[in-house]
């Protein structure tokens, strides 16, 4: 009879033990923060934005000196202008559109410089992909590339318009006159804030221009 009740005691006592054991576990649970909460949990600093911009002017590979030009590039996802400079002569800058054009291209397709890249910018224009001059029967100051405007990626196009519609040899009012190999007729592109701000857009069109 002792022996069993010394067993029942020592199960009471067991029970008892583990109940004990059970409750200060689910203190530490509870204490440690486990259980769902509406309080904001601080993850940390959120991830900074690219800058955007290059102190000074970048420079295209070795180029010091030569013309100032301005090209859009990509960055944050939308179209930012950046100040770089060629070797196109300085005389031929404003007077030569085909060769003012060719040298903004060739700023479009060289990758970006190594401040350039730091602050966030990349291009999406892709070679092969030359410019030249309208034919006849095109509008003045008509320019056309050796592919069809349409078949560039959207913002490769983007960067094109604005670049061109931006510089001297656009057609004016923030619009450029740009076709393609083909016999079809040149459009006008329009450089807005819209396409600046939504370069994977395609861009804005007024049709045919007449001559």
């Amino acid at each position: 009879m002792r022996r069993r009740t010394s067993g029942r005691t020592t199960g009471r006592r067991s029970v008892g033990t583990g109940a004990l054991v059970a409750a200060a576990v689910s203190v530490l649970v509870t204490g440690c923060g486990i259980r769902t909460t509406s309080v904001p949990v601080d993850a940390g600093a959120a991830p900074s934005r690219v800058p955007c911009s290059v102190a000074g002017e970048a420079s295209s590979g070795s180029v010091t000196r030569g013309v100032p030009v301005r090209v859009f590039l990509v960055c944050g996802s939308q179209l930012e202008a950046v100040e770089r400079r060629t070797l196109l002569p300085e005389d031929k800058a404003g007077g030569d559109a085909v060769r003012t054009a060719t040298g903004l291209l060739a700023q479009l397709l060289t990758e970006p410089s190594d401040d350039e890249r730091q602050a966030g910018f990349t291009t999406a224009v892709r070679g092969p992909l030359v410019v030249g001059g309208g034919r006849k029967g095109d509008p003045a100051g008509t320019l056309r590339l050796s592919r069809q405007p349409e078949d560039l990626a959207p913002v490769a196009l983007s960067q094109l318009v604005c670049t061109f519609a931006e510089s001297s040899v656009g057609a004016g009012d923030h619009t450029v006159l740009l076709g393609g190999p083909g016999l079809y007729a040149p459009k006008r592109y329009a450089c807005t804030t819209e396409l600046r701000e939504r370069p994977e857009s395609a861009p804005p069109t007024a049709g045919p221009s007449g001559p």
